[in-house]
């Protein structure tokens, strides 16, 4: 019997997040933007003092600007992550965007000035759009572009799309050709972890861990992050053992991951899009499909540490439930002659809320929870064996698939608490799908330019040799010590 850790309804995310607010960085004048750069070109991206913006000028910011397109990004109401983030050092002109191509989503990352605002500096934004839609992402790049050569007199040279993701190389030539701007391809693993890197050292109220009993812990901004696990999950599943900057190994994965969730559901359920089946999750209960510990013993199995509500196998009662429903249409009188059961719907039938009435008696929110389970607490567990082999504390999750879903994120944590009983914790991110694009965005720089001052590699090159100077260090003085001890 294969048992999964038991999964908790959890509680919802707070609408206001503690601490979610921050002061804004006070100066004496506005700096102005680097009025010498005509045509701006690559740019440091100074990244001192980055914090994400508040809810309330969040959605100031967004009521009165706009692309103007009528075939913006997607938006859902589950995320949490996609606020803005204000770097208020950074003052120079920007003539380039970041997207992180997968196989369900581009994930888009461009810089604004805010010249409406009495503050220094601008933001990051972020969008995606489904890949179904490619092309209202190529007609929003296009736009920026426009306001880009408009604001600043760029010619197209000037301007550069910084893309990542497979749909880098898939989509190349769709892009030049759209665009008419350089293309500029980076490698998948590095950028993720660039943009990972960023976030759990620079960012406040960024990174958090989860429970049904402490939604959204923020945890602080650090220097010693190296080693980890990061755990990426979009369509399939990479996971990447970070042992430095630019020092990471892929170790492992698995191709259950969120599109396969999204495939299965298209077809068991009439859902269309990710976010209705993460609505569906929402309102189901996998018991019904779920057979569970206490269905096999009728209570816990105490001694080997399973709770009666521990998954013993998902959709276990399907089988059973759908052979028993089939024998009493039998003994119905259903079936005469020999003749074989027709139920007298042989489709299932669309809801006015579009989704499927399934006439197995199964309804699309139970297996939509029961498969959101099955597969979160597979990467679970197959994240937790990466961490126990290459001993690895810290697991962070990003990817698309979490979208900020409480039930994912706290199956995912509890998965990681249960096979390691509590030694190792699970973090989370606000902004967990743009870490590629955040860290395309962050590579560009000028050719043959050496002096990275206040840019986001110096500072890690530099955090990295501080702690490894503090590491040998105290291991000198722990030989030191154990020295004397022995004389």
């Amino acid at each position: 019997m294969s048992s999964l850790p038991p999964n908790g309804r959890g509680s919802g995310i707070p609408g206001k997040r503690p601490g979610a607010r921050r002061t804004r960085a006070q100066t004496s004048a506005i700096a102005p933007h680097d009025g010498s750069i005509l045509h701006p070109g690559p740019v440091r991206i100074n990244v001192q003092g980055a914090f994400i913006v508040d809810e309330e000028q969040q959605h100031h910011d967004t009521s009165s600007s706009s692309t103007g397109s009528g075939t913006g990004p997607t938006t859902t109401s589950n995320e949490h992550g996609t606020r803005d983030i204000r770097l208020p050092n950074h003052t120079a002109a920007v003539s380039h965007v970041a997207v992180d191509i997968g196989g369900s989503l581009a994930k888009l990352v461009y810089f604004s000035e805010e010249p409406y605002s009495n503050e220094p500096g601008g933001r990051l934004n972020f969008v995606k759009f489904e890949m179904d839609k490619i092309e209202s992402c190529l007609e929003f790049m296009r736009e920026l572009k426009e306001k880009q050569e408009k604001l600043h007199g760029s010619k197209p040279g000037d301007l550069c799309v910084m893309a990542t993701g497979g749909g880098a190389y898939k989509y190349y030539d769709v892009m030049k050709k759209a665009l008419g701007v350089e293309v500029l391809r980076e490698d998948e693993m590095e950028c993720l972890i660039m943009g990972l890197d960023f976030f759990i050292t620079e960012i406040p109220n960024e990174v958090f861990t989860y429970s049904e009993t402490d939604p959204m812990r923020f945890v602080d901004p650090r220097v010693d992050i190296y080693p980890y696990l990061l755990v990426n999950i979009g369509s399939g599943v990479s996971m990447i053992k970070v042992s430095g900057p630019r020092h990471y190994e892929r170790i492992g994965g698995t191709s259950l991951g969120g599109g396969t969730l999204w495939g299965l559901l298209s077809l068991l359920t009439g859902a269309r899009t990710f976010d209705d089946m993460l609505a569906m999750a929402d309102r189901g209960d996998n018991t019904a499909v779920d057979l569970l510990v206490g269905d096999i013993y009728g209570t816990d199995y105490t001694k080997i540490g399973l709770k009666s509500t521990t998954i013993a196998s998902s959709f276990g009662k399907v089988f059973k439930m759908k052979r028993q429903a089939e024998v009493d249409a039998e003994d119905d009188g259903g079936l005469s002659n020999g003749d074989r059961h027709v139920p007298h719907d042989t489709t299932d039938m669309d809801t006015p809320d579009g989704n499927r009435e399934s006439n197995t008696g199964f309804k699309p929110e139970d297996i939509s929870r029961s498969l959101l389970y099955a597969i979160s607490n597979n990467i679970g567990q197959i994240a937790y064996l990466q961490s126990e082999k290459h001993d690895l504390l810290n697991i962070y999750f990003g990817g698309s698939f979490i979208r900020g879903h409480r039930q994912t994120m706290n199956t995912l944590s509890y998965a990681i608490k249960f096979w390691s009983n509590s030694r190792k914790q699970a973090f989370f991110l606000r902004h967990e799908g743009y870490l590629g694009a955040v860290g395309a965005f962050l590579k560009r720089q000028p050719r043959n330019w050496w002096g990275r001052r206040n840019s986001f590699e110096e500072k890690m090159e530099r955090k990295t040799r501080d702690v490894r100077r503090w590491r040998s260090a105290s291991r000198e003085e722990e030989k030191d010590d154990a020295g004397g001890e022995d004389r």
